[in-house]
């Protein structure tokens, strides 16, 4: 029988030790923050979270309990690659946690627990700049001392980011989805981000592009006519112009499809299969008949085409600076056109080349002119304009047409690739992508959804494998049909 002058489970003595205890943790403790998970959606099958969100921050001290550093066997090697298996312990207070950060979030949406702290739930600890994922709360520990139960010890480990939007307003908290370096760069040169990421390239800021002439008065190619388009063509023919006299230069030229297209065999339609036009690249010189032009390979057949040539025809075009921000092919104008008097004449025209890059790598001639007795000058039209504006880390951009949002985890204004995370539907090329804190806008040139194959793990097979095994469409896969 308990003694009965002594009472075991007074508050004034169950005050005391908590009293003790938080002095205890103000002194030798860390202050680190607690970041509630909130629930966005979740799957119809298993109930696992798709996506969730850390937004709140909330500052509250806790003692180290580890003494060797992140334990033992902090770093493996598994199937699925090198892992940190950092571990971290923490003890906090029960009386601190109910009291300060209970009220707080009893009110939050998404939130399911808010009594006490719970198993998915993030601890940002400042001392080693890292997220940590609580694993398991263990609340009876110490056991009952005087009845009651004064602390929470929290077992975490390495948060492993995946599809999570933090944005709790806390640069060095938010950072740590970069790894800690501010362009997203190691510095071997390779992304640090972590978790799923998409590569947008985009236009930026464009630079008309420039470029200068010169004229052939010694019969130079000037038009180069299909007679005959052909057909059955799986690739893009080559056009073989007959060798100038001597002293002379022969003309090259290329053959263009219909629609563009540069490999026939994708299109079902017989007539995207034929050949559109040739455009002259060199017109050639020192020509005295019109050369022949043959239009081989390319596994049609059938194409056939005929060159005339004049004295006076624009050539020798040099590109002096190619520009950027070009989407679409610019066009291209010849001014301050001279031509010879008593002779047959006419203008120019010519296509530009837009590159991978954005910029103009080439122009072709589809009319080389005629009768011209010096040089015009080439205008080339200029790019969009209209991109603006620097992004910054972890805003939300939004495809102005599309609707589809993203946060921005690293911006090259130099390579003009913005890297984002937490994407939410299909971006549509040409559009707009708008930042919502810096008003940054640049036209969408390229997407890259992809994350790049690390040479260590397969998580892009795992998720595709995973895909054939369950239906996910399905509301309950395991049960009867």
């Amino acid at each position: 029988m308990l003694n009965p002058y002594f009472q075991q489970g007074a508050r004034s003595e169950q005050n005391l030790i908590q009293d003790l205890i938080n002095e205890q943790l103000r002194m030798y403790g860390v202050e680190v923050h607690y970041l509630p998970r909130k629930y966005l959606t979740e799957n119809t099958v298993i109930k696992e979270v798709i996506q969730s969100k850390f937004d709140d921050s909330y500052p509250i001290e806790a003692y180290v309990d580890n003494f060797d550093g992140y334990n033992d066997n902090a770093t493996i090697l598994s199937k699925f690659g090198i892992q940190q298996q950092q571990e971290l312990n923490l003890i906090i207070s029960k009386e601190r946690f109910e009291t300060y950060i209970s009220p707080l979030m009893k009110n939050e949406q998404n939130v399911r627990l808010s009594t006490r702290p719970k198993e998915g739930d993030l601890i940002y600890f400042p001392l080693g700049d890292r997220l940590f994922e609580i694993k398991f709360v263990e609340h009876e520990k110490p056991f009952y001392q005087l009845q009651k139960n004064y602390v929470y010890e929290l077992r975490c480990e390495l948060f492993r980011f995946e599809d999570e939007v933090i944005d709790t307003g806390i640069d060095s908290i938010d950072d740590v989805l970069i790894g800690g370096e501010s362009d997203g760069l190691s510095d071997s040169g390779t992304s640090s981000i972590i978790g799923n990421i998409q590569t947008l390239t985009l236009v930026g800021t464009g630079v008309t592009a420039t470029a200068v002439a010169g004229i052939i008065t010694e019969g130079g190619i000037r038009t180069i006519t299909v007679t005959n388009r052909g057909g059955g063509y799986t690739s893009v023919p080559r056009v073989a112009i007959s060798s100038a006299p001597s002293g002379g230069i022969t003309g090259i030229a290329t053959a263009v499809m219909i629609g563009g297209i540069n490999v026939c065999n994708q299109s079902a339609n017989p007539k995207a299969r034929s050949v559109q036009n040739i455009n002259i690249i060199n017109p050639g010189a020192a020509y005295t008949l019109a050369p022949g032009v043959q239009v081989t390979g390319g596994g049609g057949a059938g194409a056939a085409a005929t060159a005339t040539i004049a004295d006076g025809v624009v050539g020798i075009i040099t590109i002096t600076a190619g520009g950027s921000g070009y989407v679409t092919d610019p066009t291209i104008t010849f001014s301050n056109e001279v031509f010879l008097s008593g002779v047959s004449t006419a203008g120019a025209a010519a296509t530009a080349i837009v590159s991978a890059a954005g910029t103009i790598s080439g122009i072709h001639f589809t009319n080389a002119g005629l009768g011209y007795s010096t040089a015009p000058t080439i205008t080339i039209s200029d790019p969009d304009m209209d991109s603006t504006g620097e992004f910054v880390f972890n805003e939300v951009v939004t495809g102005s047409s599309s609707g589809t949002t993203g946060r921005v985890r690293v911006w090259n204004s130099e390579t003009n690739i913005l890297e984002i995370a937490n994407v939410t539907g299909t971006f549509t090329l040409g559009e707009n992508i708008v930042g919502s804190t810096s008003g940054a806008s640049h036209e969408l040139r390229k997407v890259n959804v992809n994350p790049i194959d690390d040479g260590f793990a397969d998580n892009v097979n795992i998720e595709n494998e995973a895909d054939s095994i369950i239906d996910f469409s399905e509301q309950n896969p395991f049960g009867i049909p």
